[in-house]
C-alpha cells in the first residue's frame, strides 16, 4: 500500500518515504523554442533537417495510402457493379437454353448465372433461392452464410438491394451487393461479397515495404546532415577555437585555416583580417609605448635636472635655465607629434584620397619647402596641368615635407634640391632629390627604421622622418625607396611610389 502526504505549508510532496521538491516535478518552464536555442548550432541543424524529412516521409506515405486505399476500393465496387449489371442484361433479356424462352423461374436464372460465371480471387458469388436454399461459388474456401454482420445485411437489402460494407467474425472487412429477383413462386436474391481487406493486404505490404525503406533513408538522410553540417560548420568551430585561444593567451598572430569560397569561408576570412588590423594596432600601440618611453625618458631627466640644479637667487640662471626649458619641451612636443603620426598610421581612416592635380602639388610643395632653408629649390618634371591623382594631399604633402627637410639637413646652403613627379601608368612617383653628400652603404638599410640616423647626420632630429614619410607611403598602398648610388651625380633621390592609385586626364 502506498500512502501520498502532501503538505501545503512546505511545498513538498512524500510518496513512499522520499521527500521531492514541487519544483523539482514541475516540468522546465522555458517554451520549446527558447529551450531550443540551449542547443549546439549542429544539432539545432540535424534536429530540423531530421524533423523536415521525417514530415515529408510520413505526409507522403499517407497520402500513397490513402489514394491507393481509395483507388482499390473504387476499383471493387467498379467490378461489383459490373457483375450486377450483367446479371440485370441476363435477366431482363437472356433466354433459356433449355427451353428457348425467357427465363419461366427465378431459380433457374439464379443458378444458370451462377453457372456460367467465374469470379475473382478475393470475389464471391452468391444466389439465394425463393425455397430459401442458398449456394456459392468462389476462389475462398467458405462463404459467410451464418455469419451476423452478413445475416444483417442481407436482410437489410435483400428487398431493396444496394450493397454495404460490413465487418465479419473473421475480422474481414467485406463489400456485400444485392440484387432481388422475384417470380410468382416467391422471392430470391443475387449476392456478390468482395474481401475489401484480402484486397489491401497488398497494400499493406506495400506501404510496410516503404516504412521500412522511408526509416532507413530517413536514419541516413539524418546522418549526412550531421556529417554535413559538421563540416560546413567547421570554420565556426575554428573561429571560436581560436578567439577563446586569443582570450586565453592574448596571441595576436593566430589564423584561422581557409578553405573554399563559400560565407563561411570569407566569415573566416574577414575574421583574419579583422586579427590582422588588431595585431597592427596592438603593434602600434605597443611601439608608441615603447618608442615614447625611450625618447623622452632623456628630456624629462634633463628638464628635471636643470629645475634640481637652477638657483632660484640667480636671476640670469633662472631666465637661462627657463630658455633651455622651453626649448627642450618644444623638442618633446615635437616628438610626441611625430610619435603619434606614426601610431595613427595603421589607422584604415589615416588617408582620405581625393583627386589632385599633379603639377599643381608639385607647385605647392616647392614653395613651401623654400620654408625649410636657404637651398636652391628647383620644381623638376611634373606631369602635365590636365592629370589628375586620388592620393591625400595633407599626407602626400606631410611626406614630401619630410623628405625635404631631410635632404636640408644633408646640404649646404646654395646647394640644389629638386622636387618632381613622374606619371608611369596608374603609378605615380614624387621625388625628393639633394646634391649633398649622399647616405653611406653602412645607413642604407636601417635608415628607413624608427630613431634611425645616418652615421654622418648632424642636428636635433630624432630620427622619425622617414619613418613618417614611410608609413604614408604604405597607407597609401605604396612605398618609399632610395635610388642607389650614382657617380655621375652626387647626392640621395628618394621616391615616394603610390601604385594602384586611379590617375586620370582631366579637372578634379
Amino acid at each position: 500500500m502506498t500512502t501520498t502526504m502532501t503538505t501545503a505549508t512546505t511545498g513538498t510532496t512524500t510518496m513512499k518515504g522520499t521527500t521531492t521538491s514541487r519544483a523539482d516535478l514541475r516540468a522546465d518552464p522555458r517554451p520549446p523554442l527558447r529551450r531550443l536555442s540551449t542547443l549546439t548550432v549542429r544539432t539545432r541543424i540535424v534536429v530540423a533537417v531530421a524533423v523536415l524529412t521525417l514530415l515529408a516521409l510520413v505526409l507522403a506515405g499517407a497520402a500513397a495510402y490513402l489514394v491507393e486505399f481509395r483507388r482499390i476500393e473504387g476499383d471493387v465496387r467498379d467490378q461489383v457493379a459490373q457483375e450486377m449489371r450483367e446479371f440485370e442484361t441476363l435477366q431482363g433479356e437472356g433466354i433459356d437454353p433449355q427451353t428457348g424462352e425467357p427465363f419461366a423461374t427465378a431459380d433457374r436464372l439464379l443458378d444458370l448465372f451462377l453457372s456460367r460465371n467465374q469470379p475473382d480471387d478475393n470475389e464471391r458469388l452468391l444466389v439465394v433461392n425463393t425455397n430459401g436454399s442458398r449456394a456459392y461459388v468462389g476462389r475462398s474456401a467458405g462463404a459467410p452464410f451464418g455469419d451476423p454482420a452478413f445475416e444483417q445485411a442481407l436482410g437489410d437489402l435483400e428487398e431493396s438491394g444496394g450493397s454495404q460494407v460490413i465487418e465479419t467474425v473473421d475480422g474481414d472487412s467485406q463489400l456485400v451487393a444485392v440484387r432481388p429477383v422475384s417470380d410468382p413462386s416467391g422471392s430470391g436474391a443475387f449476392v456478390v461479397t468482395w474481401n475489401l481487406t484480402d484486397e489491401r493486404a497488398t497494400l499493406r505490404s506495400l506501404i510496410l515495404t516503404y516504412a521500412a525503406v522511408a526509416a532507413i533513408s530517413w536514419l541516413a538522410i539524418t546522418l549526412v546532415a550531421w556529417l554535413t553540417a559538421g563540416r560546413l560548420l567547421r570554420p565556426v568551430r575554428d573561429l571560436s577555437d581560436a578567439t577563446r585561444a586569443i582570450a586565453d593567451s592574448a596571441d595576436l598572430s593566430q589564423r584561422i585555416g581557409v578553405e573554399g569560397r563559400d560565407d563561411l569561408s570569407e566569415l573566416s576570412r574577414t575574421f583574419n583580417a579583422m586579427l590582422e588590423r588588431l595585431e597592427q594596432a596592438f603593434a602600434s600601440q605597443r611601439d608608441l609605448l615603447d618608442d615614447a618611453g625611450h625618447e623622452l625618458r632623456t628630456p624629462l631627466t634633463v628638464l628635471r635636472g636643470h629645475l634640481e640644479l637652477v638657483d632660484v637667487a640667480d636671476p640670469a640662471e633662472v631666465s637661462a635655465t627657463r630658455a633651455l626649458l622651453l626649448d627642450e619641451i618644444d623638442r618633446m612636443s615635437l616628438l610626441v607629434e611625430d610619435l603619434l603620426v606614426l601610431a595613427k598610421a595603421r589607422r584604415p581612416d589615416f588617408v582620405v584620397p581625393a583627386p589632385v592635380v599633379v603639377a599643381d602639388l608639385i607647385d605647392d610643395l616647392v614653395e613651401k619647402s623654400r620654408a625649410l632653408g636657404p637651398r636652391r629649390w628647383v620644381r623638376a618634371d611634373a606631369p602635365e596641368p590636365s592629370v589628375v591623382a586620388s592620393i591625400d594631399p595633407q599626407r602626400v604633402t606631410q611626406a614630401i615635407l619630410q623628405l625635404a627637410e631631410n635632404a636640408v639637413r644633408h646640404t649646404s646652403d646654395g646647394d640644389e634640391i629638386a622636387i618632381g613627379a613622374a606619371i608611369d601608368g596608374p603609378q605615380l612617383t614624387l621625388w625628393v632629390r639633394d646634391s649633398g653628400r649622399g647616405v653611406a652603404p653602412q645607413d642604407r638599410e636601417r635608415l628607413f627604421d624608427r630613431f634611425q640616423r645616418g652615421a654622418a647626420e648632424a642636428g636635433d632630429g630624432f630620427g622619425l622622418g622617414l619613418a613618417i614619410a614611410t608609413a604614408i607611403a604604405r597607407a597609401h598602398d605604396g612605398y618609399l625607396a632610395l635610388d642607389p648610388d650614382d657617380p655621375d651625380r652626387p647626392g640621395a633621390t628618394f621616391r615616394l611610389v603610390l601604385p594602384s592609385r586611379p590617375v586620370t586626364r582631366g579637372e578634379p
